[in-house]
């Protein structure tokens, strides 16, 4: 579905993406594991067409979607739910979920707006209630709904349990959990590496811009560079 290939990204003169490739089958959970800095968000960000690509290429569904603009790549199917939430502070949660289907131009909005509140019960009570005031959890549940109600073929998730509490990141890795068995493509950038191996069917581990290590989730959790460097033990 999604095809990264020698993949070199650049802030100003300073190259952060080594030349990386990777891949993201259908249905599958694929994750991008690593340290702080390590690359993983800017790849992020060059499929979303938010870091312009220095060299490489991005294909999606056989189409090249190298350096397409942020809306084009949501049009083209793919969203992603950003790192630290980014709700909308002063809209209300539903008006939040209403801005996820900007792009689209169907009738089922209003179903599928639903279906979100009953997929997320909190939103429903918190539906009227301004998105900055929610709790950290409930505004990650907010973000996930937000990006789902574009309908994206592939989702992209950015460190979703981020200063999150444990009970709490729980709660999202099962959402993911459950949204891979609606049948959705994920591609998922997590500093939690062993809730991340635990999710994917695949993984990438990423260093300084480049990627030394792949394999299965059950693969890299056995692995013993990955951990002793990543799962703490």
């Amino acid at each position: 579905m999604l095809q990264i290939n020698n993949l070199k990204v650049a802030y100003g003169s300073i190259e952060v993406i080594h030349g990386i490739s990777l891949e993201v089958r259908p249905g599958e959970c694929v994750a991008l594991i690593g340290a702080n800095g390590a690359g993983k968000s800017s790849t992020l960000k060059a499929i979303c067409g938010l870091v312009p690509v220095k060299s490489g290429n991005v294909t999606f569904e056989g189409r090249d979607i190298t350096n397409l603009s942020g809306h084009g790549v949501v049009q083209a199917g793919i969203t992603m739910c950003p790192e630290g939430r980014q709700v909308f502070p002063q809209m209300s949660t539903i008006k939040n979920l209403r801005m996820g289907a900007y792009m689209r131009r169907d009738a089922e909005q209003d179903s599928d707006l639903e279906r979100m509140m009953d997929m997320f019960p909190i939103l429903r009570d918190r539906a009227h209630q301004a998105a900055g005031t929610l709790s950290g959890g409930e505004q990650e549940m907010l973000a996930i709904a937000r990006a789902l109600m574009a309908r994206p073929k592939l989702c992209i998730f950015d460190e979703p349990s981020l200063g999150l509490a444990p009970k709490i990141v729980a709660e999202v890795a099962a959402t993911i959990a459950r949204i891979k068995a609606m049948g959705k493509t994920i591609l998922l950038v997590e500093q939690n590496s062993l809730m991340a191996l635990r999710l994917a069917d695949r993984a990438y581990l990423f260093e300084a811009g480049e990627i030394v290590l792949s394999g299965t989730g059950e693969e890299l959790q056995s692995h013993p560079e990955v951990v002793k460097a990543y799962l703490g033990h």
